[in-house]
């Protein structure tokens, strides 16, 4: 496969380095096409080292061998790592004053888009415009990573991993796992589905609320997933920090009771074939919320006391308004961790009869592990079965895969 690898001027140009050998390592002919930018955080002799192929950036290298076009043209694959707010822009406008500009608009090859930029300039309204506009012209746009940016600041912008951003391309070609395989068939086609992702939060004022470490970003990835398999996908999202995943239509929540009044019509809608709980819920919510911002009093050390009620339990609300036609399929996520009463599996077996719901994925928590990483291992649970089928630790991608295929099993 001949890959075009362009690298923009962000720090995390360095990365691109290590994207370069996973690309080369799977037998692939790459080509890198940086900007003046990029040349300036990783020079020329290090990517020509690594690529054994000459880089430039400017139109006017070789132009008897017509670049601008050729490269393109030519490319089977086409993958932008880091993305810059800057050639989200240009991408999205059609301008084309450099090399990767051209490239990115004489290419009819796949195109991935990996972001990386600082969190004001991801969620700019230019920005969320520019990477609708390239979604809905079919360019495949990552959403970053959430995690330390350059210098103290930290959010979503971080460039994904490059072995998330190799895997993702190699899905696009269909060429990485029996899960991208099962992708380029379409093997969800037709089907409705509901995801839920996120951490609720339960208000204790105006400012403060009580809410737990989830980062949605396994949520985000069994919606992206399931849309790339060619299902009709609604997200219900917990304060999300992300953009929705292209072709995913969004819908967004705060707390654990606006959470079940959402899934409660979502699932009910006709036609729905499954909804998958990978949202983090709370479990209880403060009694009293009050209406302005709670003071400490300065004359006294005595601690504040908050009453708390359990909240509703969605997945198990599910079940019993389903009835007996055991539709639509529900799946539940465990975030478990051992004890003096047993281990995750114990826990999560006991929780998938409890639940009654028809798939149970169970992952470990244990010491904070899972919230907010790129990898997870995961232990998929069937209703009338004691087989676990365990994947991981991988991408959450992957992990959205074998949930995906378990749904179709049990189908």
């Amino acid at each position: 496969m001949r890959v075009v690898l362009g690298v923009a001027g962000g720090i995390a140009a360095y990365k691109a380095c290590a994207l370069l050998r996973l690309f080369m390592a799977g037998g692939h002919d790459v080509r890198v096409v940086p900007t003046e930018a990029a040349l300036r955080f990783v020079g020329e002799p290090t990517w020509a080292a690594l690529s054994g192929h000459p880089v430039s950036a400017h139109v006017w290298d070789d132009v008897h061998e017509v670049p601008h076009v050729r490269i393109g043209q030519h490319a089977d694959l086409v993958v932008v790592a880091p993305a810059t707010a800057d050639v989200l822009a240009k991408a999205a406008h059609g301008l084309a004053d450099d090399l990767l500009s051209n490239v990115l608009l004489t290419a009819r090859c796949p195109v991935l888009l990996a972001p990386a930029m600082h969190t004001e300039m991801w969620t700019h309204p230019a920005t969320v415009a520019n990477v609708a506009v390239l979604r809905d012209r079919g360019t495949s746009v990552l959403d970053p990573a959430v995690g330390r940016l350059t210098g103290a600041d930290s959010g979503p912008g971080r460039l994904p991993e490059p072995e998330d951003i190799h895997a993702a391309a190699m899905a696009l070609l269909g060429t990485n796992n029996a899960a991208s395989e099962a992708t380029a068939q379409q093997d969800m086609s037709g089907l409705r589905v509901v995801v839920t992702a996120g951490g609720t939060r339960e208000p204790l004022d105006p400012v403060r609320f009580i809410g737990n470490r989830s980062s949605g970003k396994q949520g985000y990835a069994l919606a992206h997933v399931a849309a790339q398999r060619g299902a009709e996908v609604l997200l219900i999202a917990a304060n999300p920090t992300m953009a929705a995943p292209s072709g995913v239509e969004l819908q967004t929540v705060e707390t654990t009771e606006q959470l079940e009044a959402a899934v409660r019509v979502a699932a009910e809608r006709p036609g729905c074939d499954a909804v998958v709980m990978a949202a983090a819920v709370a479990d209880y919510r403060p009694a009293q919320v009050a209406t302005s911002k709670m003071k400490k009093d300065p004359g006294t050390d005595e601690g504040l006391r908050i009453e708390l009620v359990r909240n509703p339990d969605i997945l198990a609300g599910l079940v019993r308004r389903r009835g007996h036609a055991g539709h639509p399929m529900l799946i539940g996520f465990a975030a478990e961790t051992g004890d003096e009463h047993g281990d995750v599996l114990a826990h999560a077996f006991a929780k998938l009869a409890r639940k009654g719901c028809d798939i149970l994925v169970a992952n470990d928590v244990s010491g904070g592990a899972t919230f907010g990483a790129d990898e997870s291992t995961i232990h998929v649970l069937t209703a009338g079965s004691d087989a676990v089928h365990s994947v991981g630790p991988v991408s959450k991608a992957a992990t959205a895969a074998a949930v995906w295929d378990a749904v179709l099993e049990r189908r």
